[in-house]
Parts: structure tokens; C-alpha cells; sequence
């Protein structure tokens, strides 16, 4: 399972209800801040999901409304003693431009308390953690160096407790080994195989993170029979001409994807201050009826085949971010 909370789904400015290009994506212990658009600090605490491990940061592409924030982001941080470790991920030319932001505004000289890692994107695996990966892609856009993101359970085979424990298996290493698909010999001789105490094949979920994006032909591959898909939809059909101008994607243009695709559900975002969201949704829909339209603060869970908006998930930092907050003014 993987988790998405929407901190900010405005396109290129914000308006009264949506801020600009944020979200985190959490599995298990893990975090990931996609993005920080300006005010991408204020929704952190507003959303209550407190700043504890987000040390990893992984930037689609340089433009202003999706790195600005990085420089309230980083200024908390290094006043605060919670965290250990920045890592920055992205593109050559967004690298660069961040390191600017950092080293030429936010600190101008001083050391920072901790080391920050500026890490270059090449398509690829970017993490390779023991139950799932992430992998980098690129995405066509303005500019060069535009990525998103594939996250995906690897595949296992659950150990069935109580046919290891008819077979008369011990706790211990011969568990261990089972799981990993060797072989074990019991003290009385008998010979255990994996399959006899390994169930079914389940296949992990498949979540892709696309930013902004100018095109689609080059992302079904990636996007394939993915169980969630984060995409923008700026624009709508009726001015298709000037998403094409501007290197962004309609509604229609992104549930067109998420179709062909083979893609289970369907979550737009970076929507354009002169629609409603109903006109982006309703368009969407004609196309691929799974299509949801984020709003700032949404928070998903994605599992196989599923995508659920949870509204009672309550994140229980607030102390820590309020102590945090003490330390820093």
C-alpha cells in the first residue's frame, strides 16, 4: 500500500483554496516530499503530518512553482535539530538552480547543520528498498530534465504460519531461509521446500507520480495497468491550443492516458485558477470514469485495483511539530 496527502494542487499560482505543487507519498515508514511549491512549509503544518523524516525530495523539474518552497523548507530545518539529513533529487538543470536557491539566498555562506545532498536524476531506480522500488522516468515538458516517478511493491509469496507449523518448522533461521526460497533439512532428516509452506504469488501495487507534462505517447509504458495515477490536467479540451502552447496537459488528454493505459483510478491535480473543478472532473470522466480531482489536504490510500480518500486519517505529530516550532523562534 501506498499513501498520497495533496498539500498543494494549484497550477503555476495559488489561489484561495489551492496551494502550489506539493505532496508527500508514504509507505510504511518511509516519506517522500514531491515537489515544494511556496508554502509547501505552512502546509506541512497545517495538514498536522509534522516534519519527522521527510529527508528525501524529489523534484519533477526546475520551475519556480515547484522548488520556491524549498527555501522556507530548508531555512526550518536547519534550525531544527530533528533533522539529520537532507537529500534532493532531481534533474541537472533544477539541481542547479536549487543549489542557487540554497547555498545564494537561504544560507549565503554559512554551514549548514547537517549535509544536504543535491543527487542528479538519470531514468532508472532511484531507490531499491526491500519491498519496493522506486524509478525514475523522464517526462516531456518545457525545458529538459523532467521526470516522475513509478513507485511498486515488489511481488512476494506470503509464509503460511500453519502449514510450517504442521511440517513441524521451528522459529528461527530455517523460516528465514524458507522465505527466501531455499530449502531447509529438520533435525529429523526431512526435507522442507518453499513451496510446501509459501502461498500464491501476490503482485504489489503500482502507483506513478507524473508532474507537469507537455505530451502522454511516452508514458503508457510506464503508466501500464498502474493501480493509481497522479497526473496534472491544467487545461481543458476547449483550450487544448494553449495547453500546447504552454507544455501542459487537458483533462481529457490525461483520462485519454490513464485509458489507454490500462490505469485503475486516476487523480488529477495542478488545475488552472479559471476552472471550476467540476469542469475538470466532468471531463475527465468522459474518458475514464475512476478520474478524481485533488484538492489541497486530500489524503489517498493505494492498494491493488483501489483508490480511497480517506477522511478520518488524523496524523499525530502535532506535539512534535509544535515543540519544534518552540525550539526554532
Amino acid at each position: 500500500m501506498f499513501e498520497i496527502l495533496f498539500l498543494g494542487t494549484s497550477a503555476s499560482a495559488p489561489s484561495v483554496h489551492r496551494g502550489l505543487s506539493a505532496q508527500i507519498v508514504l509507505h510504511n515508514e518511509h516519506r517522500f516530499l514531491i515537489d515544494c511549491g511556496e508554502g509547501t512549509q505552512r502546509q506541512i503544518l497545517q495538514s498536522g503530518i509534522g516534519f519527522k523524516r521527510l529527508n528525501r525530495i524529489l523534484i519533477t523539474h526546475a520551475h519556480l512553482d515547484h522548488i520556491l518552497g524549498l527555501a522556507g523548507l530548508i531555512s526550518t530545518f536547519t534550525r531544527w535539530e530533528a533533522i539529520d539529513f537532507i537529500e534532493i533529487y532531481a534533474g541537472k538543470n533544477a539541481l542547479e538552480r536549487i543549489h542557487d536557491l540554497v547555498y545564494g539566498i537561504v544560507l549565503r555562506g554559512a554551514k549548514p547543520p547537517m549535509p544536504i545532498r543535491f543527487i542528479p536524476i538519470q531514468a532508472g531506480k532511484l531507490f531499491d528498498e526491500k519491498d519496493f522500488t522506486v524509478t525514475a522516468f523522464p517526462v516531456q515538458h518545457r525545458g529538459a530534465d523532467c521526470f516522475g516517478f513509478a513507485f511498486e511493491e515488489k511481488s512476494r509469496r506470503p509464509f503460511l504460519n500453519e502449514k510450517a507449523d504442521a511440517l513441524g518448522v521451528p522459529f528461527g533461521p530455517e523460516r528465514s531461509k524458507l522465505v527466501k526460497g531455499e530449502a531447509v533439512t529438520l533435525t529429523n532428516g526431512t526435507v522442507i521446500t518453499p513451496e510446501q509452506v509459501l502461498g500464491e504469488i501476490q503482485i504489489g501495487t503500482k502507483f506513478v507520480f507524473i508532474g507537469d507534462a507537455g505530451r502522454t505517447n511516452d508514458l503508457v509504458d510506464m503508466c501500464r495497468d498502474a493501480d493509481g495515477l497522479v497526473i496534472e490536467s491544467t487545461y481543458i479540451e476547449e483550450e487544448a491550443d494553449i495547453a500546447k502552447q504552454f507544455g501542459h496537459l487537458t483533462a481529457k488528454q490525461a483520462a485519454t492516458l490513464a485509458r489507454d493505459a490500462g490505469v485503475k483510478n486516476l487523480l488529477l491535480t495542478h488545475l488552472s485558477r479559471r476552472y471550476r473543478e467540476r469542469n475538470v472532473r466532468d471531463e475527465a470522466r468522459t474518458v475514464f470514469p475512476n478520474s478524481t480531482v485533488a484538492r489541497d489536504f486530500d489524503f489517498f490510500q493505494i492498494t491493488r485495483g483501489k483508490v480511497e480518500r480517506r477522511q478520518d486519517k488524523v496524523f499525530e505529530e502535532e506535539n512534535d511539530q509544535a515543540e519544534a516550532i518552540r525550539q526554532i523562534e
